[in-house]
């Protein structure tokens, strides 16, 4: 089995540089969109006429802002959109899908933004979408592909100490990943790759892609049942179309 994550920054963007073309090229069997800032109404029609793929959409109430997209090959069981709280879930920031042998959430954290002003509904969020996962994996093992918004470690951005303080790299975020993976989460990039320089968000400005000052913040998550089902977890850091770089995590079936 296949999985995709992408952080797209709004889907209409993305598939003008070039979304469908990936989508047919990877062959995924789910692929987890993040930040689509549309609803399937509002979005390009190419993406609707995808064929291949179950589509579920989950679009936040406030028109070009959030949202959460998964493409299946496989029709899932059921669908749950939200976790249960209004706040959150009139953002469209998470999707469940049950398939027979795990769940998949398609997670995207909100931002703590400048001056921190939305730190305390971030971590809010961050102990709902917790208790929300935990829920979850009671009945079935959990796959996770998200944009946390948070980079874990130091090795996990380019300039930590200048960052210390910022949204995203904050001791609060941070303390609360730590706590989220002693739960027994898995990182799976880490499984595989353990050294610094591999990140999945640059900012636009001063030629940061192209340096490589970036920031770790989109991970794909499982639970230890399924770690003897783990193949390869890996960023897409040369395809282009969004701030951010897909990530990819293959499974054996």
């Amino acid at each position: 089995m296949k999985f995709v994550s992408w952080n797209i920054n709004g889907i209409n963007a993305c598939i003008r540089k070039g979304l469908i073309d990936f989508i047919k090229r990877e062959d995924a069997d789910f692929y987890c969109f993040q930040e689509t800032k549309a609803s399937a109404e509002r979005a390009d029609e190419s993406i609707l006429h995808l064929k291949g793929y179950h589509q579920f959409w989950f679009p936040a109430e406030k028109k070009g802002y959030s949202g959460t997209l998964v493409l299946s090959k496989t029709k899932p069981l059921s669908v749950v959109k939200g976790i249960g709280n209004e706040k959150f879930d009139s953002e469209g920031r998470v999707m469940a899908l049950e398939l027979k042998d795990f769940f998949l959430l398609n997670a995207y954290f909100p931002h703590s933004r400048r001056e921190l002003v939305r730190l305390d509904f971030k971590l809010e969020f961050d102990r709902d979408f917790s208790r929300f996962c935990d829920k979850l994996r009671k009945i079935k093992p959990l796959v996770i592909a998200a944009d946390f918004n948070v980079a874990h470690k130091e090795i996990d951005l380019a300039n930590p100490k200048q960052n210390e303080k910022n949204a995203g790299f904050t001791s609060q975020e941070r303390e609360w990943f730590d706590k989220f993976l002693k739960k027994g989460y898995i990182d799976t990039f880490r499984e595989f790759v353990k050294e610094k320089g591999h990140y999945t968000w640059w900012t636009y400005r001063f030629k940061a892609r192209e340096r490589n000052i970036g920031w770790r913040v989109d991970y794909f998550i499982i639970t230890p049942d399924l770690k003897h089902k783990l193949k390869k977890s890996w960023i897409m850091g040369d395809v282009t179309g969004s701030d951010h770089a897909p990530i990819g995590l293959e499974m054996k079936t």
